[in-house]
């Protein structure tokens, strides 16, 4: 009776142990069963796998055998040794979990190697009075989750953009990168297993309330304007953002940063130049106005514009070049704005303007484009040159009420006080005198006293297409269109044809 017992429990202990292989046979996790005394005694077909083979001897019979076929390597390329194999720890009795290592065929084995990061698991499994009866070792394939976490850290590590990622179970900081240190000036060690409560990246966030919500409950944080404490105790200004992640089985929030320091430089430089701008604009003490390139709509005018031109700010602002009520000639407004248009500024135009009290005034308009908040302006100068040109003119007259001969004068002045009488006529040099052959000034005299081209053929004996080709010349190096110009022209310079120009006397230095 004595003797049936033990026999009658081990036969209960091999159907407690086939009932089990039936059960984890299928299971996807690679399952290898050890005895204390036989070793390993079976494995499932995942386990098989896992070690690419196909037959149970082929794992080896002992933890010897195994460790002679297979080679285990920690992620830090450490090689296992004898006492740490998975099988040789569950012999020694100790239970383990998440053990994880790089499986590949040593040497002896065979030739075809796809190694592997696989995660073991050991436990015994007790008999009735709760000695371990035999061992189980549970394996899992986490070769791909394992690349892809690899994958993460290489690229977290290599972001340029500032990041921080806090574990949520304790509110712990588990990485940084790069970026994130070079913009707060912390090294790792002065984060890595700080508490978000000690180094708040939320501590001034604007919609704090809303951040702290989402990162209790593991959702998004959107992005909203924060700042980061210094080393030195000062801050930074910066936009953050919270994505969930999970690294590993552990949920997490990964805090993305933009430093906004460079921007808010830019934005002070950039407010300090327009602030600049604006003064100066104000205090000019020519009349100055600013439009936009498109459609000329006027924006500001200055001081000096209500001084001088006698208008109101209120009345010209907001009202486009067409419509001031400035303009004497509407076609020089029109020239004015086809040539900004078209090449964006001009320079020293003359045209009349005129004020409120209708006084008309002589001005010089010059124009630049400029660019002011990313839009296209253009900036108007305009020089009241009136009385500098009345000046001119009275100058002038006095005189030519004194010269009623100019034979004695010279021809140098004679053209000088020509051009003053024409400033800006053309935007051609001016023609004078000495560009013309002596025929062509025998020709311009005859034509100032009077003479037909018939004259003109019977008073030099030539034909008549010599005269009308002398005359053709004379027009385009003058640049007038008709005989009459050209006698205007010829007076201007003292020239009637009474007498033949002399030579250029230089004036007294």
């Amino acid at each position: 009776m004595n003797q049936m017992a033990p026999d009658r429990v081990a036969l209960q202990s091999q159907v407690n142990r086939r009932q089990l292989q039936t059960i984890i046979a299928g299971l996807g996790e690679g399952i290898i069963l050890i005895d204390p005394q036989d070793g390993i005694v079976w494995a499932n077909e995942s386990a098989l796998a896992l070690h690419n083979v196909s037959e149970l001897l082929e794992l080896g019979v002992s933890a010897a055998d195994y460790r002679e076929r297979f080679e285990l390597k920690y992620r830090n390329n450490h090689v296992l040794g004898a006492d740490q194999y998975p099988v040789d720890r569950l012999q020694a009795g100790e239970e383990f979990r998440d053990v994880i290592v790089e499986l590949g065929r040593t040497s002896s084995g065979a030739t075809e190697d796809r190694r592997r990061v696989l995660q073991f698991r050991g436990f015994a499994l007790p008999d009735a009075k709760g000695n371990p009866e035999s061992y189980v070792l549970v394996i899992e394939n986490v070769t791909e989750k394992i690349s892809a976490e690899d994958r993460f850290e290489r690229t977290f590590a290599a972001n340029p953009a500032p990041a921080i990622i806090c574990r949520l179970s304790d509110l712990r900081y588990v990485r940084v990168n790069a970026g994130f240190l070079a913009m707060a000036s912390y090294s790792r060690d002065d984060l890595i297993g700080r508490s978000a409560y000690e180094f708040d990246v939320l501590e001034n966030a604007e919609k704090k309330d809303v951040a702290l919500a989402s990162l209790r409950d593991g959702r998004t944080i959107p992005q909203m304007e924060s700042t980061v404490r210094l080393p030195d105790g000062k801050t930074k200004a910066v936009i953050v953002a919270g994505q969930p992640i999970e690294i590993g089985e552990e949920k997490c929030m990964l805090f993305t940063f933009i430093d906004m320091e460079p921007r808010k430089h830019m934005e002070d430089a950039l407010r300090q130049s327009e602030e600049r701008f604006a003064r100066s604009f104000r205090l000019t003490p020519i009349p100055t106005m600013l439009s936009t390139r498109d459609g000329l709509r006027i924006l500001d005018v200055n001081d000096a514009f209500k001084t001088v031109l006698g208008y109101e700010p209120a009345e010209v602002i907001g009202r486009t070049s067409a419509e001031l009520p400035i303009w004497v000639d509407k076609a020089a407004r029109k020239h004015l704005e086809s040539e900004i248009q078209a090449s964006g500024s001009l320079r020293k135009v003359e045209v009349q303007l005129r004020t409120p009290h209708d006084e008309v005034l002589d001005c010089l308009i010059s124009a630049e484009t400029v660019s002011i908040q990313d839009e296209e302006c253009v900036l108007t100068v305009i020089q009241d040159i009136t009385e500098r040109k009345r000046s001119e003119e009275e100058l002038i007259a006095a005189i030519e009420a004194v010269m009623q001969d100019t034979s004695w004068f010279s021809r140098t002045i004679i053209e000088k006080l020509a051009l003053l009488r024409r400033p800006g006529s053309s935007g051609k040099p001016e023609a004078s005198l000495s560009d013309l052959t002596p025929r062509e000034l025998e020709v311009l005299g005859l034509m100032c006293q009077g003479l037909t081209n018939a004259a003109i053929v019977k008073k030099l004996g030539v034909t008549q297409n010599t005269v009308r080709n002398h005359i053709a010349r004379i027009y385009v190096k003058i640049d007038v269109h008709d005989r009459a110009g050209a006698v205007v022209w010829a007076r201007e310079r003292g020239f009637t044809g009474n007498h033949k120009p002399g030579p250029v006397r230089p004036g007294p230095r």
